[in-house]
């Protein structure tokens, strides 16, 4: 069996990191499925879902000083040549990461570690609505 789930989310942007598990938990309830997997996708090419831990120092500082160096929001990009905008380093950092994530469901819960959050990185430059959608393939 398949079942599917469809969230919003408000974001702000800028590598605004959000703590989606207890919305992707209640989903999983919602579809009602037991054992089997589950994919967490977010729509757009501008924003990435992950696991990690849900610590402060992580969510407001760490993530986004690491994507800072890898694809800083000042450097040169076709893409904003292109289409004259300025979210090239959004689509770098989006295409690193991915957009989904499949996580195992056993007994209606999925197997994360104990410090382990699912996530949305949101590397856009201005306020979004997201949407994510949870899909559940298994019994």
């Amino acid at each position: 069996m398949i079942g599917t789930e469809r969230l919003e989310v408000e974001t702000r942007g800028h590598t605004h990191v959000l703590d989606i598990n207890d919305r992707v938990a209640h989903a999983i309830r919602t579809i009602g499925l037991r054992n089997g997997i589950v994919c967490i996708s977010v729509v757009g090419s501008t924003a990435s879902i992950t696991t990690t831990e849900s610590e402060p120092g992580l969510l407001t500082h760490d993530l986004k000083a690491f994507f800072d160096r890898v694809a800083p929001d000042d450097a040169r990009y076709l893409h904003e040549e292109t289409w004259h905008d300025d979210n090239g380093h959004s689509h770098v950092r989006a295409s690193a990461l991915g957009p989904s994530v499949s996580l195992p469901l056993i007994d209606g819960r999925l197997a994360l570690g104990t410090w382990q959050q699912i996530v949305l990185i949101d590397f856009d430059t201005r306020p979004r609505t997201r949407e994510i959608i949870v899909q559940v393939v298994g019994e």
